[in-house]
């Protein structure tokens, strides 16, 4: 595989690595649709702005962006208040990792598309997988409750539908798919909170500039992905890109001081394994 693509979807792990490690933080004293809600609305007036000034420019884009942009925002809503609540309630290196094997899911669809690869990609692709499942390994004998991995596992099946509808969307317009997808989880969640409001803290005004960072980086995590899914195959990007919780686990360990057992440095090391073989 061409390197650009594995760069760009490498970035967008470290992305949105950073953006979920900061998520979770927060998540721990404010309630997570709170910081959903919150963070996504930054992103949203970013997005806004920028469908905006490509309006102005060219006009309305055709094609599916919009009903794909609110599948993938419907998906990533679910998936971004599951793992947030997840984070909350279980050890941050165990629930990203579960979280991120849901990028099987671009693996399914790129090979329904008609995506075939070479025998090192595919071990690349099998590495990466297992040295994500490895790096949460040992938690799962019984330190983490069922309720966090629950949670984990529905996140994981949210985004990689949103994996899925986010590639789809970008094959049509990659700025108006981003925007519908903000749009329709900020929607989705100003109603949940206007219905039931759900117990934890608020944020306080000092918390705003990082949750609305919080959100811009999950945003430019998902451009990232949209721009290497249409230079390579999705199902590689999908992998790729979902390695986001080695730079979480990396960061809770360095900052949290969270224990990093020894099948945790297994799995990232057959991670790095995967990404040179995606390369060669």
């Amino acid at each position: 595989m061409p390197v650009l693509p594995v760069a760009i979807a490498l970035a967008a792990a470290l992305s949105w690595g950073s953006a979920d490690y900061a998520g979770g933080i927060f998540a721990r004293r404010i309630a997570a649709v709170r910081v959903v809600v919150v963070s996504q609305a930054g992103a949203l007036a970013v997005m806004t702005l920028v469908f905006a000034a490509r309006l102005v420019r060219s006009g309305m884009p055709g094609g599916a962006w919009l009903g794909w942009g609110a599948l993938c925002g419907v998906a990533g809503t679910v998936a971004l208040t599951s793992f947030y609540a997840a984070l909350a309630r279980g050890t941050m290196g165990v629930v990203s990792p579960i979280a991120a094997t849901g990028a099987i899911l671009p693996v399914v669809a790129g090979w329904v598309a008609g995506d075939r690869l070479g025998a090192l990609t595919l071990a690349g692709i099998g590495c990466a997988l297992a040295g994500i499942i490895l790096a949460s390994g040992p938690e799962l004998s019984g330190a983490v409750g069922r309720m966090p991995v629950l949670l984990a596992l529905v996140a994981a099946a949210g985004f990689g539908t949103s994996m899925v509808s986010l590639h789809q969307g970008a094959r049509s317009n990659i700025v108006g798919t981003l925007w519908a997808m903000r749009l329709t989880s900020v929607v989705m969640l100003a109603v949940v909170l206007l219905v039931r409001r759900p117990s934890g803290g608020r944020p306080a005004r000092r918390d705003l500039p990082g949750l609305w960072l919080t959100g811009c980086g999950d945003l430019l995590a998902n451009a990232l992905f949209s721009i290497a899914s249409g230079l390579g195959a999705v199902g590689v990007v999908g992998v790729l890109s979902s390695l986001y919780p080695v730079v979480t686990v990396v960061l809770a360990w360095v900052l949290l001081h969270e224990r990093l057992r020894r099948v945790q440095l297994v799995g990232v090391l057959l991670a790095l394994v995967g990404v040179a073989l995606t390369v060669l």
